[in-house]
């Protein structure tokens, strides 16, 4: 087939998300309905959510790049990095995003923003040392491919009510207890049951949405470059690099995990039900299917 100069669209990745902000904002309101039941007045706990929410979509991003330890680079200071996305960005019709380097040997790289026009693109030195350019070209092409689906800014938001639920559940277990009022404490107990379910099932979603994106992304990365074999060979040594990564790096990266082009740590068959990444072998499956449909020899 003919290879398209932007990224296709993937109506699997749309309705996935469509279905998971639909089901955490209902899981949300029965929340905050329960608080409301139970207290009274959520008024208090409406505005620290609310500001939670801002900050969660406004703020995140210079946070977990801090966390990272990553910083935004100019033109003058990665060139060639620059010129690469550059070209990306005007064959996929994408705003140029900000481009930051994280100083660390761990082969990797994500993108985090709230829009198409404040995002940013993040390699660390291990994975520009590491690839290709035509193995890099892959990579930053899967990143710009979150960036065009707005599953980023979809993942950061869902993470908010995830992170509210947990909150919840935690000073329940700190400011629960002390109330001398047997209805009071019946309410906390309650609104701690309602918000652990919640937080269950938020987690589980941004699972299930977290790994079908990185299909997603790595078919719009194909189709971008029109070279999934160089993506397919780019994943295999990110994974024998983060493989031989200090454990002491890795837990240092915790901060953005889910948003990483490859899960920063091994991932056993027991847990992939929890994973944020789908198996490696699948995604390699897949770029090898594309492959040779690219190259018309697709059955």
């Amino acid at each position: 087939m003919a290879r398209p100069t932007s990224f296709g669209r993937d109506p699997g990745l749309q309705t996935r998300i469509a279905g998971t902000l639909f089901l955490l904002g209902l899981v949300y309101v029965v929340l905050i309905g329960a608080i409301f039941f139970a207290t009274g007045s959520a008024v208090f706990v409406v505005a620290i959510a609310g500001g939670l929410a801002l900050f969660q979509l406004f703020g995140s991003e210079s946070l977990a790049l801090h966390a990272m330890g990553a910083r935004e680079v100019s033109p003058q200071e990665a060139p060639e990095l620059h010129a690469l996305i550059e070209r990306l960005c005007v064959q996929a019709d994408l705003p140029k995003p900000r481009i930051a380097v994280a100083d660390t040997q761990m082969p990797n790289a994500f993108a985090l923003g709230r829009s198409k026009k404040h995002a940013t693109v993040c390699a660390t030195t291990g994975l520009m040392n590491t690839l290709s350019p035509a193995e890099l070209e892959g990579v930053m092409a899967h990143e710009l491919s979150h960036i065009a689906n707005r599953d980023v800014m979809v993942m950061t938001l869902a993470g908010f009510f995830a992170s509210v639920a947990s909150m919840i559940v935690q000073a329940g277990f700190w400011f629960g207890g002390e109330s001398d009022d047997e209805d009071g404490a019946l309410g906390w107990l309650a609104i701690m049951a309602i918000a652990a379910i919640v937080y269950c099932i938020s987690f589980l979603l941004l699972r299930a949405l977290s790994r079908y994106r990185e299909f997603a992304a790595d078919r719009g990365a194909a189709l971008l470059t029109g070279r999934p074999s160089a993506l397919s060979s780019a994943l295999m040594k990110i994974t024998d690099g983060i493989a031989h990564t200090p454990k002491g790096d890795l837990r240092a990266q915790g901060a953005v995990s889910a948003f990483y082009i490859c899960p920063a740590s091994a991932t056993s068959a027991i847990s992939s039900l929890f994973s944020t990444h789908p198996p490696m072998e699948k995604r390699i499956e897949r770029l090898s299917h594309y492959e040779a449909q690219l190259q018309g020899t697709s059955r």
